[in-house]
């Protein structure tokens, strides 16, 4: 394929959903939005996700200049991952945008892309408006001793979070709905473990404790960090001690409602760096993934300003 033709024509990867209600109607409607604008494309369907990062690195070697993808927050994490695998000044060429279709659409949510909306999403694309964002990295060893990396776009959570947000997605896939879904995952917290010891740094302060959860976000983090944004070269962290049953309840409302800091229970930092020196038995996701738990000692930092993504104009 000609340079020229690849530095116009999109390369959309589509995620489908897996539910039973719109196996392909989604991607039939998207299709004819694009067909209307007159939009050149190359469309691929993810397999499921362990081939996404396959998929996206085709699109990178094969010279595309506007990677798309349909999908949530795990492709999108996957995408960036393979992104921050090339040189940077392959990178630079290259920018990347979303039409929301996933169990989880934070990221998009932080830009007010809304799911359903694909004309308007189709649009913004369209005047290829760039804004370099930041990746939060976690640096950890994993169980084979090997020193690994894994970069986010949204949050990394350790604690009880991440084990919210793994059912979360289960039940999301099983019912549909964001809030069904939500209740759901509340419910079955009961059956989780509730506090985890932790040995953590954050700026000059160390916290050596029992700790429920921690949130280290980039953007808003599923409402755990809402005052993060995701190009001032900084991580939100919020940390939450154990609280009553009562507190616990009054704090997924808030969480829901976008007032978590509000709760007592939470503790808030601004910081470029956490060192994480013990999490004992505590579930770490990244992006609402459960990723391979770290052995040992990780650190969590920022990379300032290396993704193009395209944002609403």
């Amino acid at each position: 394929m000609a340079n020229n033709e690849t530095n116009s024509r999109w390369a959309i990867l589509y995620c489908p959903k897996r539910d039973i209600f719109r196996p392909q109607k989604r991607w039939e409607r998207i299709e004819k939005i694009l067909n209307e604008k007159g939009v050149v494309f190359d469309k691929v369907q993810s397999e499921n996700s362990n081939s996404v990062e396959r998929l996206v690195n085709m699109m990178i070697n094969n010279g595309y200049k506007t990677i798309i993808i349909v999908g949530g927050d795990s492709a999108l994490n996957d995408a960036v991952n393979c992104l921050m695998q090339v040189p940077k000044e392959v990178r630079d060429e290259i920018a990347l945008g979303v039409i929301p279709n996933g169990v989880m659409n934070d990221f998009a949510r932080y830009w007010e892309i809304k799911v359903g909306e694909e004309e308007q999403t189709i649009d913004w694309l369209i005047k290829h408006r760039v804004r370099k964002i930041d990746l939060g990295c976690v640096r950890y060893t994993n169980r084979e001793g090997e020193r690994c990396h894994r970069y986010f776009l949204n949050c990394l959570n350790i604690g009880l979070i991440a084990s919210v947000m793994n059912l979360r997605r289960q039940t999301r896939r099983l019912f549909g709905s964001r809030t069904l879904s939500f209740f759901t995952s509340f419910l079955l917290m009961v059956f989780q473990r509730m506090e985890y010891k932790m040995n953590l740094k954050i700026n000059s302060e160390v916290i050596k404790r029992k700790v429920m959860t921690v949130c280290i976000g980039s953007a808003r983090g599923y409402g755990q960090t809402p005052n993060a944004v995701p190009y001032n070269g900084m991580l939100d962290v919020s940390v939450v001690y154990h609280p009553q049953v009562a507190q616990l309840i009054e704090g997924f409302y808030l969480l829901f409602t976008n007032k978590f800091l509000n709760h007592r229970s939470v503790h808030p930092y601004r910081t470029t760096e956490v060192e994480v020196n013990e999490a004992a038995h505590a579930l770490v996701s990244v992006d609402g993934r459960l990723m391979n738990t770290p052995e040992g000692p990780f650190t969590v930092g920022i990379e300032q300003e290396v993704i193009n993504f395209l944002i609403p104009g």
